[in-house]
C-alpha cells in the first residue's frame, strides 16, 4: 500500500504571526526587527521571560528576609522587655547629694547575651539600649550600684552646699547690715539735716566726727586728693551692686558754707583746715564697735577656706551625742573613718550657737576677700600681709580698717578710700598679696556670686558706677569731683571676672 505523505503544515500554521508577535512584543517593551526571521523572534521573547522571572524571584526574597528580620526583633524585643525596679535608699544623706539607687538582687541578676567575653569589642547589645541600662546587663559577679545625681535642694539645716555656697543655716542667721533702703534714708537725712557740733575723730587728722541737730553722727572724710574721696564713695557703689550689708550708708558733700548742712559750724571748718568748694564723703557713724581679727583659716599657717574645713569644724563644736550620730550615718555611706569623707557636696547638720556664730564671720570674711580683691584695697589686709614678712605677730593683731559690731557680731568695712583707683595704680607691687587671699578662698554666699555673674556677663559695670553716681549726686558734685575712669572701670571689670574664675575652680576642684 503506498504510503500517503501528509505536507508539513505552513509556516501560518505552526506559527505565530507577526501581528501576534508585535502585539506581545511591545506590551513587552521589546523591540522588533521585521527583517529577522519569525524564531528569532522567538527567541528573544524567552530569554525576556527567563529574566522577568529571575526579577520576580530575587523581589521575593529580599522581601520575606527583610519581613522575617523585622518579627525576629520585635520577638528578641519583647523577650529583654521586663521593668527594672530601682530602689531608693530611704535613709537620707548628711554628706552627698548622690542618691544611691540599687538593683533588686534577688529578682533580677547578670545576663548574657552571647555567654562569651567579648574580645572583640563589638556591641553585644540590642539597639536603642542607653547606657546606664548596659551597664546594669553587663556580666560580673558582685553587686552593682547605680549612681544618679539629684540636685540637692537645701534646707534650714544646710550650712553648705554645691560643695561651695554657704547654706540656709547661715545665710538665715546673719545679721541684717545695710541694705539699698539704708543708703537711700541716709541720703534723704543728709539732705534735711543741719550739722551743729564738729570734733576731732574717725581716723585722719583731717577727718570729723560731726553731731546733727537730733543728735545722729556722722564721720567726715576730708583728702586734699580727690582720687581718695573717689575711691571711698566708688568703693561704697560697688559694695551695693554686689548687695554687701556691711559698708555704713555715705554720700559726697560739698563744704560750702552757705549751705545749711554747714552753715553753723563755719569756725570749727576753719579750725580744722579745711577749704571750701571741695568734696567730702559723710559716713553714718556706727557706735558699739570692737576690733576683728583675722580668722585662723586664712593665718599664713593655713590660709584656706573650702568645704573639708567647714566639716572639720562642725565636728569640732558639735556635742559627743550629736558627733556620734554623725558619725553613724558616715558609717552607714561605707566610709570606715570620717577623715576619708570627701566625695560630699553638703552638709546638713543642726549645729550649736559657738559655731554658727564662727560660720557667719567666714561667710562676711569670703565677701570681705571678694570686695577687697575687686577694688584692689591696700589698708586692710594687704597692709598685714605684706608686714608680715618684718612682724609675724602682726596677724595675731586687730585686722585694719575692720571692725565687729558688738551687738550683731556684723563686720563693717571701714575706710575704703585706697580702692579703685590708689590701689589700682599699685597693682603690679601688690596684686601677689591680693591674689593670696582670694586664691586660697572656696566657700561663698550664692547671692555675692550671682552679682557677680551678672555683672560680668553684662560688661557694663562701669556704666552702672557712672548711672549711680550721676543718679545720686548733682551736677555741682559732679563739677568738682570726677566721675570713675574709664579705665579703672575697665581693671574693676577684669578683676571681676577673675573672682568667677576661682568660683569654677573651686567647684571643679571640691565636687
Amino acid at each position: 500500500m503506498e504510503r500517503i505523505r501528509e505536507d508539513p503544515p505552513a509556516y501560518s500554521e505552526r506559527l505565530p504571526s507577526i501581528k501576534d508577535l508585535a502585539e506581545k512584543t511591545n506590551i513587552m517593551n521589546i523591540p522588533i526587527d521585521f527583517r529577522q526571521r519569525p524564531y528569532v523572534i522567538i527567541n528573544d521573547i524567552k530569554k525576556n521571560h527567563r529574566k522577568e522571572g529571575f526579577t520576580y524571584c530575587f523581589l521575593s526574597v529580599i522581601i520575606s528576609f527583610i519581613f522575617g528580620l523585622s518579627i525576629g526583633v520585635i520577638l528578641m524585643s519583647g523577650q529583654y522587655n521586663e521593668k527594672y525596679i530601682l530602689k531608693r535608699n530611704p535613709e537620707r544623706t548628711i554628706n552627698s547629694d548622690k542618691n544611691v539607687l540599687s538593683l533588686d538582687k534577688d529578682r533580677y541578676t547578670a545576663v548574657s547575651f552571647t555567654g562569651l567575653e567579648n574580645k572583640y569589642n563589638k556591641d553585644i547589645y540590642p539597639k536603642g539600649l542607653t547606657e546606664v541600662m548596659k551597664d546594669i546587663l553587663k556580666d560580673t559577679k558582685s553587686e552593682r550600684h547605680l549612681q544618679i545625681n539629684k540636685t540637692f535642694i537645701p534646707d534650714g539645716n544646710t550650712v553648705l552646699y554645691d560643695s561651695i555656697f554657704w547654706g540656709p543655716e547661715i545665710e538665715n542667721s546673719m545679721p541684717q547690715g545695710y541694705g539699698e533702703n539704708s543708703a537711700e534714708i541716709w541720703e534723704k537725712y543728709i539732705d534735711e539735716s543741719e550739722v551743729v557740733k564738729m570734733e576731732a575723730g574717725c581716723g585722719r587728722m583731717q577727718n570729723r566726727l560731726v553731731t546733727f541737730k537730733d543728735g545722729l553722727q556722722a564721720c567726715v572724710r576730708y583728702r586734699q586728693n580727690t582720687d581718695q574721696i573717689q575711691g571711698e564713695i566708688f568703693s561704697f557703689y560697688v559694695g551695693r551692686l554686689l548687695n554687701l550689708t556691711n559698708l555704713a550708708p555715705s554720700v559726697v558733700k560739698i563744704v560750702d558754707l552757705k549751705d545749711k548742712l554747714w552753715k553753723n559750724v563755719a569756725n570749727d571748718i576753719a579750725t580744722a583746715q579745711w577749704n571750701t568748694n571741695r568734696a567730702v564723703v559723710l559716713t553714718q557713724y556706727i557706735p558699739s564697735l570692737e576690733s576683728a581679727s583675722i580668722p585662723d583659716v586664712f593665718r599664713p599657717t593655713n590660709r584656706h577656706l573650702n568645704k573639708l574645713d567647714i566639716l572639720k569644724m562642725s565636728l569640732k563644736e558639735k556635742d559627743e551625742i550629736s558627733k556620734q550620730i554623725l558619725i553613724e550615718k558616715l558609717k552607714n555611706k561605707e566610709v570606715k573613718q570620717k577623715e576619708e569623707v570627701k566625695n560630699f557636696t553638703h552638709i546638713d547638720l543642726k549645729l550649736n550657737k559657738k559655731t554658727i556664730d564662727r560660720f557667719l564671720e567666714l561667710a562676711q570674711w569670703s565677701d570681705l576677700i571678694i570686695f577687697d580683691y575687686l577694688t584692689a584695697n591696700l589698708d586692710r589686709i594687704v597692709n598685714n600681709l605684706f608686714n608680715y614678712q618684718w612682724n609675724v605677730n602682726i596677724m595675731d593683731g586687730p585686722a585694719h580698717n575692720l571692725a565687729k559690731k558688738m551687738d550683731s557680731g556684723l563686720l563693717i568695712f571701714l575706710d575704703n578710700e585706697s580702692g579703685l583707683l590708689h590701689g589700682y595704680r599699685l597693682l603690679k607691687k601688690y596684686n601677689v598679696y591680693h591674689s593670696l587671699m582670694l586664691d586660697n578662698l572656696c566657700v561663698f554666699r550664692k547671692r555675692t556670686v550671682d552679682s557677680l555673674k551678672r555683672l560680668y556677663l553684662n560688661k557694663n559695670v562701669g556704666s552702672i558706677l557712672s548711672d549711680m553716681f550721676h543718679k545720686k549726686n548733682n551736677v555741682i558734685i559732679r563739677d568738682i569731683l570726677p566721675s570713675l575712669p574709664e579705665k579703672n572701670a575697665k581693671i574693676l571689670q577684669e578683676r571681676i571676672g577673675k573672682v568667677l574664675n576661682q568660683v569654677e575652680k573651686c567647684e571643679v576642684n571640691f565636687r
